[in-house]
């Protein structure tokens, strides 16, 4: 255990010095102080009474010496509760690459999915994806280090600094900021697959020819931590790895450690980047993807008889939460109000669903018993459903167990239009649902054109854009390992 524990803060201290070399004086990326106003952020220090250490009272001690019922009884000190607002946001997707074009585009019903062109993929059985085809890091990561880094990670970034610019967050403001009270939690479900691949390739060759950024570079992590060394930010920082429910993961984590006064704000979501061989291959072999190669548009098709499997896409999708009084001090522009969440697992295969939805549907009655939401309320969904057989209609009528007597539910799937984003797809939804909450518009399901046995049309949205007052919304998001996460929003008043 010793050697171990050892073994891990060598590997760290020497992946932190491989690091460090290419720091650049002024900025980890290369920007100096007088170019981050374009991303900079701000924070201002909040008090909070501290609490009595129960190791100083010796009131662990007693406890632990009571029956357990007795314990059970100890409550912890009522605390004023803190609400959490969204007051930023940044994506990259193939649909766009900010919050207001990203939308637009959905609500149009225009797909983002296309052939691949990255790399030859002419032998494999699917040949399509939701590809992001032009990205550019410029003025957010320094070229050195974008040639270097994978794409989740440059994703990753990208987003985040447009969700503090997009959040008023100014140079100044940024100064002002206590930043041990601001955090970072943004994941990946994969990480930096090419990164590792190309680091494989290389050994084919010998190990010195490896890169030695590839094990830092590839871990799920390290873009989240290379944002926050980049800010300066020393609240929560980690990365959550739940497959394709990562980003709910994260943005409730967030969210929790805001509640729990640990920090003021928090830049949280998701972000993945496997349209590379290794990545189509692995899921080519799962049999899970569409094959539909010839009508790319319309390959991505949840709820409809004739779907035949996901189609991968690309991208990263951050929010910035924020303490609500904290926002109202600097002035920032609220988006919509974060209510709570929750996680299940089924407990039951590690790609299908469970047949009753029974993890499914615990999921959302305790995300909406956190949130002090009752059933009626919620008259928008954005569901997970990824375009797969199982999956779309198990979520359905799990959806309809709950919502089913809601005659204003309107339930859409952004995936129908740009993919499935994989870690990324949760934090991306969510920026869809806010934005849908901001403007009274949801947008379209696209390629529904004969719905399958089971699916009530009537709760789905059409092929149109549809006017809506949302009251409260929810987005799920469901990852192999039988992961459930459902969070809420609604408009703050």
């Amino acid at each position: 255990m010793a050697s171990s524990t050892v073994s891990s803060w060598v590997m760290g201290s020497t992946c932190m010095s491989v690091v460090e070399r290419e720091h650049d004086k002024h900025s980890l990326f290369g920007i100096s102080s007088k170019s981050k106003c374009k991303w900079a952020s701000q924070t201002r220090t909040r008090v909070l009474p501290k609490s009595t250490s129960t190791a100083q009272t010796g009131e662990v001690m007693a406890i632990a010496a009571q029956p357990a019922m007795e314990v059970a009884l100890k409550k912890k000190p009522l605390t004023k509760e803190r609400r959490v607002v969204v007051t930023g946001m940044g994506v990259e997707t193939p649909l766009g690459h900010d919050p207001h074009e990203f939308y637009e585009n959905l609500l149009q019903g225009v797909s983002g999915i296309s052939e691949i062109e990255a790399f030859d993929c002419s032998q494999y059985p699917t040949r399509i994806a939701g590809e992001i085809k032009s990205f550019s890091t410029d003025g957010w990561v320094a070229p050195k280090l974008s040639k270097r880094m994978d794409k989740f990670m440059l994703y990753m970034l990208t987003a985040g600094k447009k969700a503090l610019s997009d959040g008023g967050i100014t140079e100044d403001i940024m100064d002002e900021l206590d930043k041990r009270r601001c955090g970072v939690l943004i994941g990946s479900a994969l990480g930096g697959m090419k990164v590792f691949n190309d680091a494989i390739e290389a050994l084919r060759v010998s190990y010195r020819k490896m890169n030695p950024f590839c094990v830092p570079f590839a871990t799920t992590n390290m873009g989240s931590a290379m944002l926050a060394m980049d800010l300066g930010w020393m609240g929560p920082n980690y990365s959550i790895s739940t497959a394709c429910a990562t980003s709910n993961f994260c943005i409730l984590n967030a969210a929790n450690h805001i509640i729990r006064g640990e920090a003021d704000l928090m830049l949280c979501g998701g972000s993945d980047a496997a349209i590379i061989p290794i990545g189509l291959g692995g899921f080519v072999a799962c049999r899970a993807l569409s094959q539909r190669n010839g009508d790319p548009a319309r390959a991505s098709r949840p709820w409809d008889s004739n779907r035949d499997g996901f189609v991968m896409g690309e991208g990263a999708g951050v929010l910035l939460l924020e303490e609500l009084e904290h926002a109202k001090q600097r002035g920032a522009t609220i988006y919509a109000e974060f209510l709570g969440g929750s996680f299940t697992c089924d407990a039951y295969h590690m790609t299908e669903p469970h047949p009753e939805g029974t993890g499914v549907i615990l999921c959302i009655e305790k995300a909406l018993a956190q949130s002090g939401v009752s059933k009626e309320d919620v008259n928008y969904i954005n569901a997970h459903a990824t375009s797969t057989l199982a999956g779309d209609i198990k979520e359905h009528q799990a959806l309809l167990h709950c919502f089913g007597q809601n005659p204003e539910l309107r339930v859409n799937s952004t995936k129908s239009m740009i993919g499935h984003l994989l870690g990324a797809a949760g934090a991306v939804e969510a920026v869809a649902t806010i934005q849908a909450i901001r403007t009274g518009w949801v947008h379209p399901n696209i390629n529904l054109e004969n719905p399958d046995e089971g699916v009530d049309t009537n709760k789905l949205v059409g092929p149109k854009k549809e006017r809506l007052d949302i009251k409260v919304a929810l987005s799920n998001s469901f990852g192999f390992g039988g992961h459930n996460s459902s969070i809420l929003f609604a408009p703050y008043k």
